[in-house]
């Protein structure tokens, strides 16, 4: 059985491989996950996110797809994703791997 934090490393490493079509960045790097939360014994994930902008053609499938992609792994029960604009996404939540992509420095 995994561990609370163990599970939380492979769903940010999951969520690494979800993008936004519009922008060649993973979602975590661009900071649109604020939090990701782990609830033993059956690991249940709780994550909220946001999106660039409260009318991104992405808000509604982008959550779906994030979701989706956790329920993959192995040792995690139910997922639950949650949209949020506060605070509202700004480039400073991003990584710096993302700012130097994006040629945003």
């Amino acid at each position: 059985m995994f561990q609370p934090e163990e599970i939380k490393q492979l769903v940010i490493e999951q969520i690494q491989e979800v993008y936004d079509p519009e922008i060649p960045v993973n979602i975590w790097d661009l900071g649109l996950i604020y939090d990701i939360e782990i609830f033993p014994p059956l690991n249940n994930v709780h994550v909220t996110m946001t999106v660039t902008a409260p009318n991104c053609p992405v808000a509604d499938t982008l959550p779906i797809e994030v979701k989706v992609s956790i329920e993959q792994i192995e040792g995690v029960g139910e997922v639950s994703v949650e949209m949020t604009f506060d605070p509202p996404w700004n480039k400073d939540m991003m990584s710096d791997l993302a700012k130097v992509e994006l040629d945003m420095f």
